[in-house]
């Protein structure tokens, strides 16, 4: 510890009283005052009032502080928080665990209580004496779980409510229960605070009966709810031989002030997050609604998007495995192998078959931005984006990636004690990227080609507004694209122009619609994927300007096909001024390609080292904007 000179100058005199926030003239450092908050907990200062004293013994966690500070530990929802809660479900082996969020009183003075229930092998009063402590478990830093630190349980109660109650039992009826009162325990002036002893229940309180025996409030229709107690069943019958209930009444500190909401969010994250437990059998509830399993990468055959109408016919009703990938790594220091491994596999989905309105992809979940789960022992951690593994880009819709580790490499993950998301180590990120870059490069340039299929499909079977505008403004132009013809030479044209058709057909269109939409239109745009090829190239055969544009280069995916999606959302209702700028976007983007196009058609007629130019000059631009598009 660094020492003070005693006989320091005025200056330093005033500096260390800046310090403290005390007066320059005030007294030495024995008659310093702690400047708490006027609802600081009064039994806190004064124990810290005594450890203040010479030679007093200070308590290595002021426990009166230590709690009021929990409550702000951090959790990202109320949902984050009751995950802890079914965590431990899942460790005592819970075959059932049922999470009731109960709202009563009248709008702008709702009370909200949060229960949740496992019917695992539940805790003697000598075990859940040491569960109610901070840090207290069973299985600490045992990292072949879900939990490690024995934390979870407390701090996600009391981040919720300010109180709450721990009731267990390992024979019917015979209930334990232990609480954890924050105002209570800020009252205390004990130097040492210790847990109570488990108190037996003769009956359990009528709010948590009601819980389990009443409807609540959300679902409002009664019939969605399966209650855990039915008609003429005894709720010590209906608990079983053992459990554990965790009761966190009058919450004041929720991520959102409605039941309908709260549900609705815990219900689809419990779905993705404890999705294999699910299918292997567990079964959880929130409001007497059984939760099911949602697989993120869409490769489960029970997961509910298999049930969803519009895949009742088709064939392919989840994911295709692409490649499986296996990282050994480093654990941390004292694991007892030499390396673990992160296992990375690749999905995709069924985007031939999947050819849907985009209403029904997104009610579906293909646009969820979910395309990377991670997951700690089959217990999902992350879901969501990862730039630094998968740029955001139009093919990220119609592939997922799924990595799974061991608890040993928690670390290199950067698993926070909450399991709230990861922070993985730049090592890692480096690893996986060499793993699956070729891997995701294949399956993108196979979704890219489909894509540029679709662009050619959504055009309409006539020509395109813009084909139309740049063709009827052509009388107009100074320099005209052709002379006058003959008749006899417009009947050669036309006579090309059903062999041109026959190329330029669109795959749903006949031959008979491709002609006359090529002969009502001196300007056709069609698609072409090709990543060697330029953004877009120009022909100019039978009067007609032909525009390609690659739907493999950066320009198209970065800019057209955002366009186009806007223009051809489907059944959008809550967008109609999106896609109306969509559409007229799309156009004027058109009318620039074709009017590049006519120019260089125009130019080329009369000058054919002007082709070579353009042709040069075409491919180094082309070159230039997908460098900086790509950085």
């Amino acid at each position: 510890m660094t020492e003070i000179n005693e006989t320091h100058d005025d200056t330093t005199a005033y500096n260390l009283a800046q310090t403290f926030a005390l007066p320059v003239d005030s007294e030495p450092a024995d008659s310093f005052t702690p400047r708490w908050a006027t609802d600081a907990p009064r039994g806190g200062r004064q124990v810290l009032n005594r450890a203040l004293k010479e030679s007093a013994a200070v308590p290595l966690f002021l426990a009166q502080t230590f709690i009021q500070s929990l409550r702000d530990v951090g959790y990202d929802s109320t949902t984050s928080a009751i995950c802890e809660h079914i965590d431990n479900g899942i460790m005592a082996d819970a075959t059932e665990i049922r999470v009731y969020i109960r709202q009563s009183g009248k709008k702008g003075a709702l009370n909200t209580d949060i229960l949740v229930y496992d019917n695992g092998f539940g805790m003697p009063p000598n075990v859940l004496k040491v569960a109610t402590s901070f840090g207290g478990s069973m299985v600490f830093n045992n990292r072949a779980g879900i939990g490690r630190f024995g934390m979870g349980m407390k701090t996600a109660g009391l981040s919720m409510a300010p109180a709450m109650e721990i009731m267990s039992w390992q024979e019917p009826g015979a209930v334990y229960r232990t609480i954890l009162d924050t105002e209570a325990i800020g009252r205390d002036k004990a130097n040492l605070l210790t847990v109570g002893e488990p108190e037996y229940l003769e009956t359990l309180d009528v709010n948590v009966v009601n819980i389990f025996a009443t409807p609540m409030s959300f679902p409002r229709d009664a019939n969605e709810q399966n209650l855990f107690v039915g008609h003429g069943v005894d709720l010590k019958d209906a608990l079983g031989k053992s459990g554990t209930i965790v009761y966190m009444p009058d919450c004041d500190r929720l991520s959102s002030a409605t039941a309908k909401t709260l549900v609705e969010d815990a219900t689809k994250t419990f779905g993705h997050v404890y999705r294999r437990k699910i299918t292997k059998g567990l079964r959880i509830y929130v409001n007497n609604r059984l939760v099911e399993a949602v697989d993120p990468t869409f490769s489960m055959p029970t997961a509910r998007h298999t049930r969803h109408p519009a895949l009742a016919e088709l064939t392919a009703k989840t994911s295709r495995l692409v490649t499986t990938r296996t990282i050994p790594f480093q654990p941390a220091t004292g694991a007892p192998q030499s390396s673990y491994n992160i296992t990375i596999k690749i999905f995709a989905l069924p985007i031939r078959e999947w050819e849907l309105p985009r209403k029904t992809l997104t009610e579906i979940g293909v646009f969820n931005d979910q395309n990377i789960s991670i997951l700690r022992n089959d217990r999902e951690v992350f879901a969501g984006h990862i730039t630094k593994i998968a740029k955001r880009h139009s093919t990220a819709a119609w592939y997922r990636i799924e990595i799974d580790f061991s608890g040993e490499l928690d670390e290199a993950f950067g698993v926070a004690a909450n399991k709230q998301g990861v922070r993985m180590k730049s090592f890692v990120i480096e690893a996986i990227n060499k793993a699956i870059s070729d891997d995701l490069a294949s399956i993108r340039a196979d979704i890219e080609e489909v894509q540029a299929r679709r662009a050619s499909e959504k055009k309409a079977k006539g020509p395109s507004l813009a084909e139309m505008k740049a063709s009827e403004a052509d009388v107009f132009q100074a320099d005209q694209l052709d002379h006058n013809l003959t008749e006899e030479q417009k009947a050669q044209v036309e006579e090309n122009l059903r062999g041109l058709a026959v190329g330029l057909k669109r795959e749903n269109e006949t031959e008979d619609e491709a002609f006359q939409r090529i002969k009502a239109s001196r300007y056709i745009i069609r698609f072409h994927h090709d990543k060697f090829w330029p953004f877009y190239d120009v022909d100019h055969k039978f009067g007609r300007v032909i525009l390609t544009i690659n739907t493999a280069h950066p320009f198209y995916t970065e800019l057209y096909e955002p366009l186009m999606t806007h223009k051809n959302v489907e059944n959008d209702e809550d967008a109609p001024e999106t896609q109306d700028q969509g559409n007229k976007l799309t156009t004027v983007l058109d009318l620039v390609l074709l009017s590049l196009a006519r120019t260089q058609s125009v130019m080329g007629q009369s000058n054919e080292d002007a082709v070579a130019v353009f042709d040069n000059f075409r491919q180094a631009w082309s070159q230039t904007l997908k460098v900086q598009l790509a950085h």
